[in-house]
């Protein structure tokens, strides 16, 4: 991986994590484009970068991020699914990754469902987040755990089932993102720094800094869109790009076209 692909890549993680786009199948996407391969590296890089989003939620968020231990105690609640599901299954969803089959699909389907989801979910007051109601959330994410089914995405309308405003429902997402993204982070560093420590060269090590100093720098400026454009508009201009894009793939890979063309 050269360091414009890293680039790339790490603009398109920091544009699309914290978008109901699903950033992991976007990334697998641009990978696939950019042609570049599915070494040990790579796979640790399209993870790893999350590190530079975390970041700009706390960044931005550090006054509400840093406040009560009930908060936490609720985070912790939301992240218990994934948590347990992510180590149990984290062999199939490596498998899963290196299938741009599995991110179309995905992504269309995903984008049904925001078309309309504004309809069927839109609470206007404030709630109070309580236990029961951040578990339901985690519950939610772990849906995300297939490729092209946004994080972003299943956490916020989990929150929006369970009477959160549209606003709410995706701050609460950023926070979830925090110990979630870092979590699988970590995972998958530990296990490839066990399994291929010869992987992390200097060069390597350089495009990983870089890669999550572009996600931070990215995502932060994503962040502040999105939160606006939610709170106004709501989920359909998403749910159709996801359903365009999930289209053309399929068309492509229906007509035998090979992804890695460039």
């Amino acid at each position: 991986m050269s360091i414009i692909q890293a680039i790339i890549i790490a603009i398109v993680e920091g544009i699309t994590e914290f978008l109901p786009v699903s950033s992991t199948g976007h990334m697998i996407i641009a990978q696939h484009l950019l042609g570049v391969g599915d070494d040990a590296f790579v796979k640790a890089f399209i993870v790893n970068i999350q590190f530079g989003a975390i970041l700009s939620v706390v960044i931005l968020y550090w006054k509400r991020f840093f406040q009560s231990l009930d908060f936490y105690f609720k985070l912790f609640v939301a992240f218990i699914p994934s948590a347990i599901l992510g180590l149990l299954l984290n062999d199939l969803i490596d498998d899963l990754l290196e299938s741009p089959t599995t991110v179309a699909v995905s992504l269309l389907l995903g984008g049904v469902v925001l078309v309309f989801i504004d309809k069927l979910l839109n609470p206007k007051t404030e709630v109070i987040i309580t236990f029961p109601k951040a578990f339901v959330v985690g519950l939610a994410q772990c849906v995300s755990m297939i490729p092209g089914v946004s994080r972003s995405a299943a956490t916020i309308i989990g929150g929006m089932s369970q009477g959160l405003t549209r606003k709410q429902a995706a701050e609460f997402s950023f926070f979830l993102a925090v110990p979630t993204m870092f979590g699988a982070s970590a995972l998958k560093l530990l296990k490839a720094v066990k399994a291929t420590p010869e992987i992390f060269t200097s060069h390597n090590l350089t495009i990983l800094a870089i890669g999550n100093a572009v996600a931070f720098i990215v995502a932060m400026l994503a962040i502040r869109f999105f939160v606006g454009y939610l709170t106004k508009y709501g989920f359909k201009v998403f749910g159709w790009y996801r359903i365009a894009l999930g289209a053309v793939l399929l068309i492509l890979l229906g007509l035998g076209v090979n992804l890695n063309i460039l």
